[in-house]
């Protein structure tokens, strides 16, 4: 027979409370009761059994039911089962309520599960924002860079919030809208006089197409001179062109280095024939010498007719300075050099 202690009964009441406390959120169905919404226990301790915290959907409900929206447990359940921001859902609907838009509840639930804040979404529907685009370096015909800056006013589109596209898309649009108005001014003055024209020519093209925002306005905030991008082309122009002018006189000198240093070695070996064939003179005299085909007297004949010439030009030179000794000696005796022994 077993003895039951009144310690033991005392702590296993107090866990049977507690379990039930847990399961049975008394203080949320009391709540729920006197804000006039109608959940039950069991829907309650369904939420636990479904790990679902009941304070997740009692208190947006109580809220939703209190500013006159007509939803119940199942819908906000739903939600948040599938990974979405019960409350915030549920304060988007309750301010387009208040500014009499059309949201739905199962299009509020698509944005916010799409990963939109549909809470700011629906804000800037109804305080529309202005979006501030960062200096965009754009440049006219005549070369001269112009930096703008530009802000553009969106409002949020509720229809297009899914699988529209974002901030990113219209400031890349607003950039190529403004960098093509300033490339077709002829001149950056124009712009600078009506910056007005960028303006129309960007807001006309259509740019929120395709996106969660429509455009309101774009307003041309600040306009910077830069550089002179067209000079500065021509001057980098120039300069290659002048590196490659020198490139090209650079080849044909060093055609013409080689060209000349081919024509020393010719000259070389041509010098060197020739007094190759002046060293066969000697030998071929003695040959002849040898053979009978020339004489004594003939040698010394021809001795003495090139001493007698040697004679004449040295007359023929004397009085005349040594660098015209040369031009003289070709004239008068069509050698190329004179022989005389003043010159040697």
């Amino acid at each position: 027979m077993f003895i039951v202690f009144p310690g033991f009964c005392i702590v296993v009441a107090i866990l049977v409370i507690s379990a039930f406390f847990h399961f049975v959120p008394l203080g949320l169905w009391i709540s729920a009761m006197a804000a006039g919404v109608s959940v039950g226990i069991g829907n309650l301790v369904g939420m636990r059994l479904r790990r679902v915290v009941p304070s997740k959907i009692i208190l947006p409900l109580v809220k939703a039911n209190k500013a006159g929206l007509n939803m119940n447990v199942n819908q906000l359940e739903a939600h948040y089962l599938a990974g979405g921001d019960v409350d915030h859902v549920v304060d988007a609907l309750i301010a387009a309520h208040r500014a009499q838009m059309e949201l739905t509840f199962e299009r509020a639930c698509a944005i916010d599960l799409a990963g939109r804040d549909v809470l700011e979404a629906v804000q800037m529907s109804v305080n529309p924002k202005v979006i501030e685009t960062p200096f965009i370096s754009a440049v006219a015909q005549n070369g001269i860079e112009l930096k703008v800056r530009a802000r553009v006013t969106v409002r949020a589109n509720i229809e297009r919030l899914v699988g529209g596209a974002g901030e990113a898309t219209v400031i890349a649009r607003v950039g190529e809208g403004i960098v093509t108005s300033v490339g077709s001014a002829a001149d950056h003055a124009m712009v600078l006089e009506n910056p007005d024209e960028i303006s129309k020519t960007v807001l006309s093209k259509g740019l929120d197409a395709g996106t969660a925002f429509e455009i309101l306005s774009i307003d041309i905030a600040d306009i910077d001179v830069g550089r002179n991008i067209g000079a500065r082309l021509q001057t980098d122009q120039a300069e290659a062109d002048k590196q490659i002018a020198q490139a090209k006189a650079e080849e044909r000198r060093a055609m013409a280095v080689a060209k000349e240093q081919e024509m020393q070695a010719y000259t070389q070996e041509m010098q060197a024939k020739v007094v190759e064939a002046q060293a066969e003179v000697p030998l071929a005299m003695a040959i002849a010498l040898k053979s009978g085909n020339l004489g004594v007297m003939d040698y010394y004949q021809m001795k003495n007719i090139m001493a007698d010439t040697q004679m004449r030009d040295a007359v023929a030179k004397a009085g005349i300075p040594k660098h015209q000794h040369r031009q003289v000696g070709d004239s008068d005796t069509g050698h190329g050099e004179s022989s005389s022994p003043e010159d040697k």
